[in-house]
């Protein structure tokens, strides 16, 4: 059977999930990927309150749909970054604190583990499964406190980035472990300002945490494709490591020539831009491609739509991309397909 398609709710949680669930169902998605802010999956009270997670499966039952990962990107954006006055907008309060970075950084980390430990709760109640037998998944964010130096100037030595990698490894890997006790899964969505933004940088984020057996990736092709990365290559340099996929569409090349890649400092939608998030099936990224090597390198899990189009309404564009993704869809041949020549 095809994969399921689901909808990431981050961009929804202006919404109560009580108010989303019945669009996304309307939208014609068969579940949801629940964002960690908002009311879509409070991690604190996942843990504290006996009934939370099973309150939250009825919601999502009563309108036929299902789940299959929630998503902490913000929170871990705080692990390893240099933390200023932007992070206190996209952080809990109890995260945040006083503000001090070295405290907020080791609070993000913490509420990290307390997010693999609330997943498996949450998937251990999933309704007619065995939760211990579910591959538990967590996307998110891992930060950096080397992404400044991207563009190497001051000049940046391979001595500076190792250290840099080296911090991911020292915040993240008791991180990691928490996640393996709870036989949960962390899916790095590689992204600008992470510790991974390319192929080159998730191989050497992987090897800093020794290629921890939990550390993997949220796959999306649309923060690759407008650096010139090669995004159906990522699918393949990294089959196994590929815990969940963001289906989501971005253009390049199609400003006016006065913002290059690095967005100039402008807003998303400034018609000088070199690149923006595009609604599905209205920018560059070739969905095909991304479908045939993800049924090469066997991944069965969720097509989740990650809605961004700062052009359009939201409701029909989320709806439009649901209907791409189905038809664009299709499951892999189960025998070779010339196997009816055959005599035997």
């Amino acid at each position: 059977m095809p994969r399921p398609v689901t909808l990431f709710t981050g961009q929804w949680a202006d919404l109560s999930l009580a108010e989303l669930a019945p669009k996304v169902k309307a939208m014609g998605y068969d579940g949801v990927e629940l964002a960690c802010w908002g009311d879509h999956f409070e991690v604190d009270r996942a843990l504290a309150e006996p009934d939370y997670v099973k309150k939250k499966w009825a919601l999502l039952q009563k309108h036929g749909l299902k789940c299959f990962a929630i998503s902490a990107h913000l929170v871990g954006q705080a692990v390893c970054d240099p933390i200023d006055e932007r992070h206190k907008a996209i952080l809990p309060a109890d995260v945040w604190g006083d503000g001090q970075p070295e405290g907020v950084r080791q609070r993000a980390a913490e509420k990290m583990k307390m997010s693999a430990r609330a997943a498996r709760k949450f998937f251990n109640a999933m309704p007619g499964r065995k939760g211990e037998d579910y591959p538990a998944v967590v996307n998110g964010f891992t930060g950096s406190s080397i992404w400044h130096a991207l563009y190497a100037f001051p000049p940046t030595d391979q001595k500076f980035l190792n250290q840099g990698f080296a911090d991911f490894a020292k915040r993240w890997l008791p991180v990691l472990n928490v996640f393996e006790k709870e036989n949960v899964n962390f899916a790095l969505e590689v992204h600008p300002t992470e510790i991974a933004f390319d192929i080159a940088s998730a191989k050497r984020a992987l090897e800093a945490v020794k290629n921890h057996k939990r550390f993997g990736f949220n796959y999306d092709p649309s923060h690759l494709g407008y650096q010139g990365v090669n995004y159906v290559k990522f699918i393949r340099e990294f089959a196994g490591r590929i815990f969940h996929a963001h289906m989501k569409d971005v253009w390049w090349g199609h400003g006016d020539g006065t913002v290059g890649v690095f967005g100039g400092h402008t807003d998303f939608t400034d018609p000088r831009r070199f690149w923006d998030f595009r609604s599905l099936g209205h920018g560059d990224i070739n969905f095909e491609e991304i479908i045939v090597a993800l049924n090469d390198t066997g991944y069965r899990g969720p097509l989740s739509v990650e809605w961004e189009d700062g052009r359009m309404d939201r409701m029909h564009g989320a709806t439009e991309s649901c209907a791409f993704v189905r038809k664009l869809d299709f499951a892999p041949n189960a025998a070779a397909f010339d196997a009816a020549f055959s005599k035997r």
